[in-house]
């Protein structure tokens, strides 16, 4: 199977990048040192191609209440330009289709990023959808085709400071954004700009969605800058720090997403329907997510590990690594229900059945240890 390429490609080949298969992806896996890579972006600055995922935008009249009956959070939260929201779209057994972002920048104008792997199921279930409910939107995704984009995500504490020094006819606009909001700028020197303040590593930082023509011209400015390039292990390993799901992984279409600590972005409250609600008011609650820092020598966490609670019931790994930041194992669980925070719970690893911490998530969030 011939894998599918970012723009980027070739600069991270250039940069000695080891590349590996990434749900049919060649993406960077590190640039020599993934630990390196994970210490500049919790402490200076460190750059992500994520070209991978997928921006699909959302036009037209019924714009709105099209994805008002599509995603399980509620876009009547969005009311201010540029403001996203983070959203499961759910299938009608309620369980996880895909997670992803959605931006408002108009009432005919909704832009989506959705996963890599799950983009192409996502845009066929979009349209299927459309046609199903005749709103009648243009979906439109901009990963291939016409007018293709790329994605840079810049993160770390001198993130922002960095991306405007490369890009400096962003600042007056992005630098009043919250976290979850963007803007896009059309006057920059690499086309029109979406900065986006939505990132995936626990720090501060930018999201780039720009055309995907000048993608090695701003890597490469960025990289002239001082950022330092990352790859995906460092990704999964500061996500994984900062309790961030990663889907195929922490959760799938066979996965509750109450069961996956996502009930915050289910909006079960209003009385607005939704594809799947009625499936997860039945299904409840039945299992609950967790940080787990193991407390014996002799192994290390990954996903699939059973996990044994005091009162004989079993939870699962789902992602698991070493801590860089915290020099320590660590792993988010679905464990059951009766599992609290401060609990004590063993981890079979191999023939061993090694002790481990409960601890609410996040491990590490804005360069600080959270979890102890």
């Amino acid at each position: 199977m011939t894998l599918k390429t970012t723009p980027l490609n070739s600069a991270h080949r250039a940069a000695g990048a080891k590349m590996v298969d990434f749900g049919g992806w060649e993406m960077p896996v590190n640039y020599g040192s993934q630990i390196e890579e994970h210490h500049a972006v919790r402490s200076d600055v460190g750059m992500f191609d994520v070209s991978h995922m997928c921006v699909v935008d959302i036009e037209g009249e019924n714009a709105r209440p099209f994805l008002r009956g599509l995603l399980a959070n509620n876009v009547d939260k969005l009311q201010v330009t540029g403001k996203a929201l983070y959203s499961c779209m759910l299938n009608p057994q309620g369980f996880v289709i895909d997670d992803l972002i959605v931006y408002f920048f108009s009432e005919t104008w909704f832009r989506l990023v959705v996963n890599a792997g799950t983009a192409e199921k996502d845009v066929a279930w979009i349209a299927a959808r459309n046609d199903a409910t005749n709103s009648g939107v243009t979906i439109t995704q901009r990963r291939d085709g016409n007018a293709p984009m790329a994605l840079i995500a810049v993160q770390g504490p001198n993130a922002r400071a960095k991306v405007w020094q490369v890009l400096p006819t962003t600042q007056a606009a992005s630098e009043p954004l919250k976290p979850f909001n963007a803007v896009i700028v059309k006057d920059t020197a690499f086309g029109e700009v979406m900065v986006a303040r939505t990132g995936y590593t626990g720090e501060d930082g930018f999201e780039l969605a720009f055309p995907a023509s000048q993608a090695e011209n701003l890597w490469n400015a960025l990289v002239a800058a001082g950022v330092k390039p990352a790859g995906l292990g460092a990704r999964d390993t500061l996500r994984l720090e900062a309790g961030m799901n990663l889907y195929g992984q922490d959760m799938d279409d066979t996965v509750n997403p109450l069961d996956a600590g996502l009930a915050w972005t289910i909006d079960l409250v209003s009385e607005r329907d939704f594809i799947g609600k009625t499936a997860l008011k039945a299904m409840g609650q039945n299992a609950q997510y967790v940080g787990l820092i193991l407390r014996e020598k002799g192994g290390i966490l990954r996903a699939h590990q059973q996990v044994l609670a005091a009162d004989g019931t079993t939870g699962e790994i789902t992602s698991g690594t070493f801590s860089p930041t915290m020099q320590e194992a660590i792993a988010l669980a679905r464990v059951p229900m009766g599992v609290a925070v401060g609990d004590t719970v063993h981890v079979a690893i191999r023939d061993k059945k090694l002790a481990a911490s409960v601890i609410k998530l996040p491990f590490v969030r804005n360069g600080k240890i959270l979890a102890a």
